[in-house]
């Protein structure tokens, strides 16, 4: 019912009528189509019944990833959807061989925590006033793809 594939150029019209509808500061057509041409970022949409019903993308910095954006539409939520795109993300970030996933959240939105959570990931952080529309809190939020002291040991 749902698959996961990577974003091509004529998706773009679907994303970014979901950016618009799912962000206060939605990203602009040029800086989403930026995203599509560079080997160190990955972006996937996710169908539902062969429609965009979301999608997300994710920068590979070094040695981690750093998830910039997950987007459901409204009419799609709570079906697994966002799942479906983190599971996407994360599989990603196995095969590069990177040490984790990070990514800042919204400290109201309970919704994308709770998802990220289920995913594995946890708290580290907060970044104060992150978000420029209204100064809120954004938590930073890791999933270690292996063990935390395994890094520091190699540190």
């Amino acid at each position: 019912m749902i698959e996961v594939r990577e974003m091509r150029y004529e998706d773009l019209d679907e994303v970014m009528k979901i950016e618009n509808v799912c962000f206060a500061i939605p990203w602009t057509r040029e800086s989403m189509q930026g995203e599509l041409f560079s080997l160190m970022k990955f972006y996937y949409v996710a169908l539902f019944d062969g429609k965009i019903a979301g999608y997300g993308g994710m920068w590979h910095v070094v040695t981690e990833g750093h998830i910039t954006n997950i987007a459901v539409s409204p009419d799609y939520r709570r079906m697994g959807v966002g799942s479906a795109i983190v599971d996407a993300l994360m599989n990603t970030a196995e095969e590069k061989e990177m040490l984790g996933v990070t990514l800042e959240v919204r400290v109201s939105n309970e919704a994308a925590i709770k998802l990220y959570k289920k995913h594995g990931f946890v708290v580290t952080g907060t970044r104060k006033k992150y978000y420029s529309d209204n100064n809120e809190d954004a938590y930073l939020m890791w999933n270690y793809l292996i063990p935390i002291e395994d890094i520091i040991e190699a540190n």
